[in-house]
C-alpha cells in the first residue's frame, strides 16, 4: 500500500504563531463573519480519512462542543493515556513516520496532521505533502510558533492563494520532491 497523503491545514498570526504562549486561540475570532465562512475547511476535511494530532491540540479541541471530528478516525500522538476520549479516538505512542506507514497499510488515503509539534515533526521527517496556511491579520508578539529550527530547508510550490473580506489570506502549497 502507498503512504497516505499527509496534509496540514492551519491558521497562524502574521508573525507566525498558532497560539498564544498560554495556548489561547481566541484571537482567531477576528476572522469570524456573520455568514459562517469556514475558509474551505469543510471541503478539506471531507476528503480526509484520518486526523493525526498532538496531545496539546487534542486537549484543547476535546472540549469543543460538538466534537469536530465525530465522523473521522482520530489518532493522538501521546505518551500519556487518553481519558474520556470521544469515540473513534486512539493514542499512538511512537514515531510519526511509523504511524503514517501503518495507516497506509490500513488503506488510509489522506491524513490531516494538526498541532504545532506534530506539524514540525512531520516537516522534519519529510512526511508533509501539502499545507494550507491561513494568515490571520493579527500580530501576537510571542506565543507558540508554527515553525522552528527543526524544520528543514525545502521547496514548496504554490498551488493557489486567496484573500477574504475579513483580512484572512490563505495559501496552499505542495512539497516539491
Amino acid at each position: 500500500m502507498p503512504r497516505p497523503r499527509v496534509s496540514v491545514y492551519i491558521a497562524a498570526s502574521l508573525d507566525g504563531f498558532i497560539a498564544r504562549a498560554d495556548g489561547g486561540i481566541e484571537w482567531l475570532s477576528v476572522v469570524e463573519d456573520e455568514h459562517g465562512e469556514d475558509y474551505g475547511f469543510g471541503e478539506f476535511i471531507a476528503d480526509v480519512d484520518t486526523v493525526v494530532m498532538g496531545r496539546n491540540t487534542f486537549d484543547m479541541v476535546a472540549g469543543f462542543e460538538p466534537w469536530p471530528f465525530a465522523d473521522k478516525r482520530v489518532v493522538v500522538l501521546s505518551h500519556r493515556p487518553l481519558e474520556d476520549a470521544p469515540a473513534g479516538v486512539a493514542r499512538h505512542d511512537g514515531a510519526l513516520a511509523d504511524l503514517i506507514l501503518a495507516l497506509g497499510e490500513e488503506g488510509v488515503r489522506r491524513v490531516y496532521l494538526d498541532g504545532g509539534e506534530s506539524i514540525r515533526q512531520g516537516l522534519a521527517e519529510d512526511l508533509v505533502d501539502d499545507l494550507t496556511l491561513s494568515h490571520i491579520p493579527v500580530m501576537l508578539g510571542r506565543g507558540r510558533p508554527l515553525f522552528g529550527p527543526e524544520v528543514p530547508h525545502g521547496r514548496w510550490q504554490l498551488l493557489g492563494a486567496r484573500h477574504f473580506p475579513t483580512g484572512l489570506v490563505q495559501a496552499t502549497y505542495r512539497r516539491l520532491e
